[in-house]
């Protein structure tokens, strides 16, 4: 059965879909059987991992509102042999308003991920920035949530929050859903603020902060618009080795 792993912070500009597409890229590098679920209505996944608009048919907004099976959004194979995708358009912000009236809104993905898990060894979710019902159904569907942290101010001042959702959570909807990890992203060895964002980071989560940190890259930032993960883009690149480093990490937590 394949792990699930949602990752969400509802602080945007923290490194969450550049940390979901470059670590699904890196899994199915991997041959590590890899689906990535673009659960933001800006699809930015979806064109970040190389997804054309031809390419997309029905996406994760029918899946979500119950129109479609979850293993009918899915588009094969993107860019490598072992990753799938489950695309999103802007449409998908209409589902926070269709789900209200619905029995069991927070658990329409849920229902659906279930369907399609055990077909991968990873599922990874890319969450919106905010904590409305979209992330919920995110949340509610995954096994862990993994947490991009970027080393700036006021990093950890919203985490309270998200963290207050997640116990929300467990004790309704999701009582199995664990922290996978706390990843630093942006990090910039020369500023003293961002080793003191880790310093803290590391007081307070232990041993689910990762060791390996996601510095600013220059590449990292480019690829995007390129529609290409990292490694595709410059495997070189420091940002590319820190994705991959983190990958195998993760993998070496599951064991």
């Amino acid at each position: 059965m394949g792990r699930v792993i949602a990752i969400a912070n509802q602080k945007g500009g923290v490194g969450k879909t550049t940390t979901a597409v470059n670590l699904a890229a890196s899994l199915a590098a991997a041959e590590k059987r890899t689906l990535l679920i673009d659960g933001d209505p800006q699809g930015n996944a979806t064109s970040g991992i190389g997804l054309r608009a031809d390419q997309i048919g029905p996406t994760v907004y029918d899946a979500l509102i119950g129109e479609r099976a979850l293993s009918d959004t899915i588009v094969r194979n993107v860019n490598f042999a072992y990753l799938d995708v489950v695309p999103a358009t802007p449409d998908l912000a209409g589902a926070e308003v269709e789900l209200v009236a619905r029995t069991n809104r927070e658990r329409m993905m849920r229902n659906g991920v279930a369907s399609i898990r055990d077909h991968y060894d990873f599922v990874l979710i890319d969450c919106p920035p905010s904590l409305g019902l979209i992330t919920v159904n995110m949340l509610a569907a995954a096994d862990s949530l993994l947490i991009p942290l970027q080393c700036e101010y006021y990093a950890l001042e919203g985490l309270s929050q998200l963290l207050n959702t997640v116990h929300l959570l467990q004790r309704s909807v999701n009582p199995e859903l664990a922290i996978e990890g706390v990843l630093l992203t942006m990090f910039d060895t020369r500023l003293n603020l961002s080793r003191q964002v880790a310093t803290e980071a590391r007081e307070y989560f232990g041993t689910k902060v990762f060791d390996c940190v996601v510095p600013r890259n220059v590449r990292l930032a480019e690829a995007p618009s390129f529609g290409k993960p990292i490694i595709l883009y410059d495997v070189a690149s420091i940002g590319a080795q820190a994705y991959i480093a983190v990958a195998k990490e993760l993998l070496a937590r599951q064991t």
